[in-house]
């Protein structure tokens, strides 16, 4: 079956059973507990806990409420938990998840009941049976439920349905219990949703899994009955091709073959891994999401890197980017057009590959020396080398082996070294400038005499009217996402839709000349941060900033000021100091995010 048929089948299916068809959201998830969009039901966490209603609230991918007490999606997720074991036939970090839902109240909870109010167990049941082996004609092998752990009593319910299909439907499959690891899910992050689960395997392959979310999970691991208990199907979208073409393979499939088919005939594994981690990456980068050693730009960073050495490993030249990535879009593009935009992903790919060369063979020959790994060695090769824990551990074989326990504490005490970092990191934070990339007093301002300090802080001023007057010509739209400066030039990186117009370009280099001509004086206040921003004062929005900021304006007073921002400083005193102001290049760095360049003469 093609996949743009399963697709089909599985909307029209439960379209059939009044459930709303909810576009998939963004991988990046608006509850802050998790990274990413994990799951299918994250974007209905709130209906599960009735703190939005399905007939009121206003749905924002829908621009209207659900109008049903049932939805279902096919949502695009990405998982890292698993990334040491993709290579295998089925794990994967990017993947596709088939979902139906249910918000309650559970209703008559009947199979043949097409309204539009919420079911529950038995409803649910039935229809995973009929869409697995009515719709799709596939042999189930075994199902599960929940044994019963912790206080919690075994789901006697789900038990009776499946025996009721067995008897029914004359099958012969088992019903397996287990306990609380592999049958009771949930929440999606800290708190949230969750209850006992049903899965159905084929081929012995999990490819179906019904969570009855009967309970709230409190921060504190606690869990309170639900008003409305809810259901929460997710089936894996490449593993159910997979059984479809009589495999368990994923990477046989018609989203992945294609993409394996382009690699060279060596390892399988290596193969798989540069297939799955370049696919994540594609989608990773149109969400607008950059490089770097923070966060969601950091798992980029991990998956990129790993792909990267992997390539360079099997001599394979730079050619094979461009191949492999037009393949991953020519394959999503009609799903998710998001993704067409070849030539801005492998930019961002391309910059990642020369950083990382810049380092790789001196972090390999470092790794190559060392007679035993530990955390902090690890950490230490990461601040180093740039490379991610995962890269080293895996090179770390070619010399001697681990144990998984020996990985684990590894692992563990990485991350307590990267937490001992961001704390240090947060605790520098007054003495950065605001996002623009220079520190102070620490021996890291980026040039090396007085004379070219004056100028960087020259380029410093200049980029915050650069950035007022983007805001100027293109719009509110204009929010800084990164900035760099040296003695070269200021590099201003901003959400902007599309390229800039020439005219654009030089209005916008036209307004900060005009107010350096101006001779505008340069002032701050110290506020608190919640001050600040009732003041209006432009922030980086992804910068820590203490209790007390500085806000520096240009302009008589802060109320009418020109432009006004967190920032720390140093500021020339009054703009006719900067010289002359041009932009040099206006480029894409990422999906909805442009750079400019540019100089003081």
């Amino acid at each position: 079956m093609a996949p743009g048929q399963l697709r089909k089948n599985f909307f029209d299916f439960f379209e059939k059973r009044e459930h709303q068809i909810v576009p998939f959201s963004s991988l990046i998830p608006d509850d802050p507990s998790v990274l990413f969009t994990t799951a299918g039901m994250q974007q209905f966490k709130l209906y599960y806990l009735g703190l939005a209603d399905a007939f009121k609230t206003v749905h924002p991918a829908l621009g209207r409420a659900i109008g049903s007490q049932r939805a279902t999606s096919i949502q695009k997720c990405l998982r890292t938990s698993d990334i040491d074991e993709v290579g295998d036939e089925t794990h994967l970090t990017f993947f596709e998840m088939l979902g139906h839902f249910s918000f309650g109240p559970r209703g008559k909870d009947e199979p043949d009941d097409f309204g539009v109010g919420g079911y529950f167990k038995k409803a649910s049941i039935y229809w995973g049976y009929e869409f697995i082996k009515e719709v799709l004609g596939l042999k189930i092998d075994y199902v599960s439920i929940f044994g019963g752990e912790d206080n919690l009593l075994t789901d006697e319910e789900s038990e009776k349905f499946w025996q009721e299909i067995k008897k029914k439907k004359g099958e012969n499959f088992e019903i397996k219990k287990f306990g609380k690891k592999d049958n009771f899910w949930g929440p999606a992050g800290e708190s949230g949703p969750c209850g006992p689960n049903t899965e159905i395997y084929v081929k012995g392959v999990e490819i179906w899994n019904a969570v009855f979310n009967q309970y709230e999970q409190k921060k504190d691991g606690s869990l309170v009955l639900l008003k409305n208990p809810g259901v929460d199907m997710g089936a894996g979208f490449e593993r159910i091709l997979a059984v479809l073409k009589g495999t368990t393979d994923v990477y046989q499939t018609d989203v992945f073959k294609p993409i394996l088919d382009i690699l060279p005939d060596f390892n399988l594994r290596d193969r798989r891994i540069i297939a799955d981690h370049l696919k994540a990456s594609v989608f990773l980068i149109a969400e607008g999401i950059l490089p770097s050693n923070l966060e969601r730009g950091y798992v980029l960073r991990r998956l990129l890197r790993r792909a990267i050495l992997k390539i360079k490993r099997f001599d394979l030249d730079d050619e094979i980017y461009h191949q492999l990535i037009s393949r991953i879009i020519e394959i999503y593009k009609d799903v998710y057009p998001e993704i067409n935009h070849q030539e801005v992903i492998l930019n961002v790919i391309n910059e990642e590959k020369i950083k990382f060369f810049s380092t790789l063979n001196k972090g390999l020959k470092q790794i190559e020396k060392l007679k035993t790994i530990n955390g902090k060695l690890a950490f230490d090769i990461f601040q180093s080398f740039g490379f991610p824990l995962e890269l080293i551990i895996e090179e770390t074989k070619n010399y001697f082996s681990l144990t998984d326990e020996q990985k684990k504490k590894i692992t563990e005490e990485f991350e307590e070294e990267l937490k001992k970092h961001k704390e240090i990191s947060r605790a520098g934070a007054e003495k950065k400038f605001g996002g623009h990339g220079l520190i102070l007093n620490t021996g890291e301002i980026k040039a090396a005499s007085q004379e070219e300090i004056q100028k960087v802080i020259r380029l410093h001023t200049a980029t915050h009217l650069l950035q007022q007057a983007l805001r100027d010509v293109l719009g509110n739209e204009v929010e800084q996402r990164g900035s760099d400066i040296t003695v070269e030039r200021t590099r201003f990186d901003f959400s902007f839709s599309r390229k800039m117009t020439v005219e654009e370009i030089k209005k916008a280099e036209d307004i900060v000349n005009q107010k350096i001509k101006e001779d505008l004086p340069i002032n701050f206040q110290e506020m608190s941060e919640s001050e600040a921003e009732k003041t209006g004062a432009l922030y980086f929005f992804k910068a820590k900033y203490p209790g007390i900021v500085k806000v520096y304006y240009i302009g008589s007073s802060l109320a009418s000021a020109y432009s006004k921002e967190f920032c720390a400083g140093p500021h020339v005193k009054h703009t006719g100091e900067i010289g002359k102001f041009k932009i040099l290049k206006e480029e894409a760095v990422a999906l909805g995010i442009r750079r400019i360049r540019a100089k003081v003469e």
